[in-house]
């Protein structure tokens, strides 16, 4: 019987962003249905009724959720390209914990900026910043964050480039005068087709940035 594998997703998110580019990564087929988040649809719902959030990977009619979860069991269960993480423990746990760090002080944090009120957006940047410069020490003069090969970190990082250009219309910066390592690393990773072909546009993120302030009434 022929494996059913169904994205539920939301062309923004760079959550769902993280899971397409491991399944362009391992070149695997697999249903992709668009959600709308002000309208779930009931198979979101029951698939990942404790969030209620995207992306949801359904294997087999089993619900995988949370993103980095997703990446980890993509990597797990298909193992006909190399893996996304470490073979050595210690830097698996490493990747692990970058991983982590990209949701915390890159994700809460950016949100804070695109979907936060006025006044709150000097901080957050700044807080953005610090985080990215965080990001690009250990990067260092490494093509990848793992090194040679592009892997876990870079998968949960390279969705929030598409972004950047939000943060910085609203935040008043440029993310290549803080941090021009991260901005080159970000143009190395868009020249794989995984990863081009897998993010959203950055235009059509900060038209939604827009829409979405003013109709909560952010601005």
């Amino acid at each position: 019987m022929a494996e059913e594998l169904i994205l539920l997703d939301d062309w923004l998110s760079m959550f769902g962003m993280r899971a397409r580019i491991a399944l362009a990564e391992k070149e695997i087929e697999y249903e992709y249905r668009e959600e709308d988040l002000n309208n779930k649809s009931q198979l979101l719902l029951q698939m990942n009724p404790v969030h209620k959030k995207i992306p949801v990977l359904i294997h087999n009619g089993k619900p995988i959720s949370e993103s980095i979860i997703i990446v980890e069991y993509i990597d797990e269960v298909w193992k006909n390209k190399a893996s996304f993480l470490p073979s050595e423990p210690y830097q698996r746990a490493q990747a692990r914990f970058w991983a982590d760090f990209v949701n915390k002080k890159i994700g809460d944090v950016g949100g804070r900026i695109w979907a936060g009120k006025r006044e709150e957006i000097e901080a957050a940047k700044k807080e953005l910043v610090e985080g990215l410069k965080e990001l690009e020490k250990n990067l260092g003069e490494k093509p990848y964050f793992g090194g040679d090969t592009f892997g876990f970190v870079d998968i949960a990082l390279i969705p929030f480039s598409t972004w950047f250009y939000s943060y910085e219309a609203l935040g008043n910066f440029k993310v290549e005068a803080e941090c021009p390592k991260i901005i080159a690393w970000a143009k190395r990773c868009n020249e794989r087709e995984s990863v081009s072909k897998s993010v959203a546009d950055e235009k059509k993120v900060y038209e939604f940035v827009v829409d979405f302030r003013k109709s909560h009434q952010l601005d």
